[in-house]
């Protein structure tokens, strides 16, 4: 068997809508899938090496191939590469392992070659695409037993809430939720091509962290701020509204926290407006800031990475566009 997953970055928050909005992006992470082992398939240099010990390579020289077949292996090109694991440690490996167990069924060994352009620890929902891209692996190696709703859930359920994988899963600008332990999530049309500059410093926060400086508790003003502002994001993006996204897309529950962790942050928010975008906001923790404009504008990237670099962080900047799709399976 071999087949192909691609499945989109997505941003998550988008300012006032916290662990209830996210939006596809188009920047991808794609990988090859394949239970048709062969030493050429497994030792061929485009593919990545294996992560077989030296021990482990005269073993599988003296038994024959069959002792080189059987155990998972990921290679892993672009973001990433060097730095994730390379056998049955890696998250895709894991994640598939999980959709196994849960059918109650062995989890085949397979070979998975990544091509990744989702930088890790971005606030651009790597660790979501790498959920939905496992559990797209194990589904299709046991021929699609689960629903398209059930994988979501069950990501949802890995991830710890759905703002990132179900527009992963789905494209476009989704709002989720979670009732009763079920995850609900709805598309809401995009009436607008707009450009998207992201500016991602060289600064690493974990989700641990990112969560540790969120307030216990907020006001019933500030619950209200988000409440409205929320709403008219999502009615921006549906109708196209520029001027009412970049009114809306402010926040009193996460990012003024979050801004303080990253050197730089609010000053390349301030600078992105100064330059010409309509909306600003940490994508989902940071330490990246997602831009929204009617036009490509060079400025507003360049104004972003200079305020980050004035606080000391190398900066790579991202020219997007949203995604109407979202993780899509090809079976070869």
């Amino acid at each position: 068997m071999n087949f192909s997953i691609k499945v989109p970055a997505t941003s998550a928050n988008l300012g006032p809508g916290f662990d209830a909005l996210g939006l596809a992006l188009d920047l991808w992470n794609e990988t090859r899938v394949s239970t048709d082992f062969s030493t050429d398939f497994v030792t061929d240099e485009r593919m990545g090496s294996t992560d077989f010990g030296t021990d482990e390579r005269m073993r599988a020289t003296d038994e024959g191939t069959d002792a080189r077949i059987k155990r998972m292996s990921v290679a892993v090109r672009g973001e990433g590469e060097g730095l994730l694991a390379r056998n049955e440690k890696n998250l895709i490996v894991r994640t598939a392992q999980r959709l196994a167990e849960q059918l109650g069924r062995s989890l085949p060994p397979f070979h998975a070659e990544c091509r990744n352009q989702i930088p890790l620890s971005s606030g651009l929902g790597s660790s979501a695409a790498t959920l939905v891209t496992g559990l797209l692996a194990g589904n299709a190696l046991f021929e699609n037993p689960l629903t398209k709703e059930e994988i979501l859930n069950l990501a949802s359920e890995m991830e710890g809430h759905p703002d990132n994988v179900a527009p992963a899963l789905m494209g476009g600008l989704v709002v989720s939720m979670v009732n009763e332990g079920k995850v609900i999530a709805h598309s809401i049309p995009l009436g607008m091509d707009v450009h998207i500059t992201i500016a991602l410093p060289e600064f690493y926060i974990s989700t641990k962290q990112a969560r540790a400086v969120l307030p216990k508790k907020i006001s019933m003003k500030n619950a209200v701020y988000n409440i409205s502002r929320a709403v008219l994001v999502t009615e921006a993006f549906r109708t196209g509204d520029l001027s009412l996204l970049g009114e809306a897309m402010t926040d009193q529950i996460h990012q003024p926290h979050r801004l303080k962790l990253i050197p730089g942050a609010q000053a390349a928010l301030d600078a992105a407006k100064a330059a010409g975008a309509a909306a600003v906001a940490l994508s989902g923790a940071g330490p990246s800031l997602i831009a929204f404009s009617s036009k490509a504008e060079a400025g507003i990237g360049e104004a972003m990475k200079r305020a980050y670099e004035a606080a000391g962080l190398n900066t790579r900047v991202f020219n997007l566009r949203a995604s109407s799709r979202g993780a899509e399976i090809q079976v070869s």
